[in-house]
């Protein structure tokens, strides 16, 4: 009999925890009423990101939310690189936020992080002196990191390239900031620009308000085209598209 009424003793004690653990619970799963937004923030504001945030949370209970399915929701909002979220007592969520970096204008209307990878830039206005890059899909790394070895060389000549353009068979042309467009092809890429730096030092620097482009899809020199002319100054036909 004892046995039996130790038994019963526990059961009743284990309904008595189980009952009171479920009270716990729908007490402090209340609704969130505090969203805390922190990181450095230099594009985007809080106010903005908060109001990106708070659909997501519409109608989620502080310990019910799931967290990580918050944070990958989150990522989606274009300027965040990376997200964390965890819980404040009693009803708030703090998103540690951070924002991604735009480098470049890439060619479907988004940005360009340090590492290639597009995101979109909504309704915030990116710094207005970034390059414009384009080409095909999956090649922001490699236009991005092409571009910066172009800078290296044309450092020198205190040029700077402004756009750069990857043709989908292979083929690079650019822009310089004095206006003057480079068409450089697929093939033999540094003997080809080699060239041009030669011919920019010798006689073309002084004269590039009246170029139009330069093609450099030649064996041998360069091709130049002035603005008022629709040929190039050599006649030849290029080797390459």
């Amino acid at each position: 009999m004892a046995a039996r009424g130790s038994l019963v003793g526990v059961l009743l004690l284990a309904l008595l925890l189980g009952a009171g653990g479920r009270a716990l619970w729908v007490w402090l799963d209340r609704p969130i009423e505090r969203v805390s937004v922190r990181g450095e923030l230099t594009h985007v504001s809080a106010d903005y990101l908060r109001s990106r945030l708070a659909p997501l949370i519409q109608g989620q209970s502080w310990l019910s939310v799931d967290l990580s399915a918050l944070r990958r929701q989150a990522r989606e909002i274009g300027w965040l690189k990376e997200v964390r979220v965890s819980r404040e007592w009693p009803d708030a969520l703090t998103f540690e936020l951070v924002e991604q970096v735009p480098v470049a204008r890439w060619s479907d209307g988004r940005l360009l992080n340090p590492e290639g990878e597009p995101f979109a830039a909504g309704p915030v206005s990116p710094p207005a002196d970034l390059p414009d890059l384009a080409g095909p899909p999956d090649s922001g790394a490699e236009v991005l990191d092409y571009r910066a070895r172009l800078a290296v060389q044309f450092a020198s000549l205190g040029l700077e390239v402004r756009q750069l353009r990857l043709e989908p068979r292979g083929a690079w042309r650019f822009q310089l900031d004095s206006g003057v467009w480079v068409m450089l092809g697929r093939n033999d890429r540094a003997s080809r620009l080699g060239r041009l730096v030669a011919a920019w030092e010798r006689e073309l620097g002084p004269l590039a308000s009246h170029i139009r482009y330069i093609d450099l899809r030649y064996p041998n020199g360069v091709a130049v085209a002035w603005h008022g002319e629709t040929e190039p100054l050599e006649g030849e036909s290029t080797t390459e598209g």
